[in-house]
């Protein structure tokens, strides 16, 4: 059955780009590692650059291009742009690569390039949600696209290890380079409203970090998630070292027990929706901060004969991709709901910045720990170190929260004089709540 969104030509539209450039992405994600590898022939150090330059630009420009997105306003242009100049980074790849200039420095230029750019079209992105989908919808619309998510973590390195095998790794990229193009040309065909650019004011640029500060929601949400996010770099810094080296597994079969695991993050979206129906979304929120990273335990517990390995090995990821899903909706259709628009591309760089800010911290912290106490140990201290994100939660209105809340006021916002009280003789009336009128949404002929 269709769910009613893909039903919606502007959302299904909206959708499908982001799928297939989902999908390009993870071919990415293998392809250029292997150009790095097997073209250039780079060593740990070089490789550990390449992962930083493409980390580094949402740590660097996560707040200001937020600030800017919301002052500019226009965030569909923007990101067909965005869209538009990735593809053309990514071609420059296997074009240098026919003309045999490819170098390392191009590929460091080009994953900084992209990862900035990916950094303008993200929080644009929260915005342009937030036009196509209406309040009621939001925790089906994000289990939309974090399904189309899960299925890129199945799909992509099995597509991108084709390719590469077929094409060389270089040429692979270009498949990344057409999603691109076919983003933004679905991204092309739709005019939803957005909200107005916001006005300028003083404490501009800030006003995301001082919303994520106040908000009752918000503020345990962003601790929660750069807690676990910084202890799931330490244990995915080391995990594989860990398979390989202490366990005597099999690279080729542990990757493909790994990605077969990820099946559980695609039946976790299919799923969450009633799972929130079920218990509430808060709830299910707290129930993804647990499902996350508890599973992941049963690594460093794993031991025995290379069968009962892998199952554990298998087991881990499915029910811990399942968790994401329930972590990844719930918390993204509270933020939908809670932000103001006004705000919301500065609320997502500052929530970018954070969560992004302590993922190479972790990967240095678990290559620390891993040397000086040893692999096992700091698995032990990474996964149940996730598992204390839930406390931020706990004494939040997080866990009570079943139904999606109504938008937070924004803290940059000029106050509104208050009436004069009513004479104490008299009863005033209650003042009726505010009508929130929901803007048309047009769609474009076919």
């Amino acid at each position: 059955m269709v769910p009613d969104l893909l039903r919606e030509r502007s959302f299904r539209r909206y959708w499908t780009g982001q799928t297939v450039s989902l999908l390009g992405d993870q071919i990415t994600f293998l392809a250029v590692p292997l150009a790095a590898v097997l073209v250039l022939h780079a060593d740990a150090a070089q490789m550990g650059w390449l992962s930083m330059a493409g980390l580094l630009p949402a740590l660097l420009f996560s707040l200001p291009a937020g600030a800017w997105a919301d002052r500019r306003g226009r965030r569909r242009r923007t990101m067909i742009a965005a869209d538009l100049l990735r593809a053309a980074l990514m071609a420059t790849l296997p074009v240098g690569y026919a003309l045999g200039v490819l170098t390392l420095a191009q590929l460091y230029a080009v994953a900084f390039a992209v990862g900035t750019l990916a950094v303008v079209f993200d929080v644009c992105n929260a915005t342009l949600f937030v036009s196509l989908v209406r309040p009621a919808e939001y925790v089906r619309g994000n289990a939309l696209t974090s399904g189309s998510r899960a299925f890129s973590f199945v799909a992509g390195p099995s597509v991108g290890g084709l390719l590469v095998q077929i094409l060389a790794a270089p040429l692979a990229l270009l498949a990344d380079a057409v999603s691109y193009l076919f983003s933004a040309g679905l991204l092309a065909r739709i005019a939803p409203v957005e909200p107005p650019p916001a006005e300028p004011r003083k404490g501009h640029f800030s006003a995301g970090l001082r919303f994520i500060a106040r908000s009752r929601v918000m503020r345990p949400l962003v601790a929660a998630a750069a807690t676990v996010n910084f202890f799931n770099f330490v244990f995915h810094t080391l995990v594989v070292l860990y398979a390989v080296d202490r366990l005597g597994l099999n690279a080729g079969v542990l990757g493909l027990v790994i990605g077969a695991g990820a099946v559980g993050s695609v039946i976790g979206a299919v799923l969450t929706g009633r799972i929130t129906r079920a218990i509430g979304v808060g709830p299910t929120v707290v129930l993804g901060f647990i499902g996350f990273p508890a599973p992941l335990i049963l690594i460093p517990l794993a031991g025995g004969p290379e069968p009962l390995l892998l199952a554990a090995f298998f087991a881990a990821e499915f029910v811990s991709g399942f968790g994401l899903m329930l972590l990844d909706i719930g918390s993204g259709a509270l933020q939908s709901a809670v932000i103001p628009d006004a705000l919301r591309s500065r609320v997502s760089g500052a929530f970018r910045t954070v969560n992004y800010g302590v993922r190479p911290l972790g990967a240095l912290v678990g290559g620390t720990l891993g040397s000086a106490i040893g692999l096992r140990p700091t698995l032990w201290i990474a996964t149940v170190g996730g598992l204390l994100s839930v406390l931020w939660l706990l004494p939040s209105p997080i866990p009570r929260i079943r139904e999606l809340p109504d938008e937070e006021p924004d803290p940059s916002a000029p106050p509104t004089a208050e009436a004069p009280a009513a004479p104490p003789t008299a009863e005033a009336p209650a003042a009726p709540r505010p009508t929130e009128t929901e803007p048309a949404r047009t769609e474009p002929a076919a």
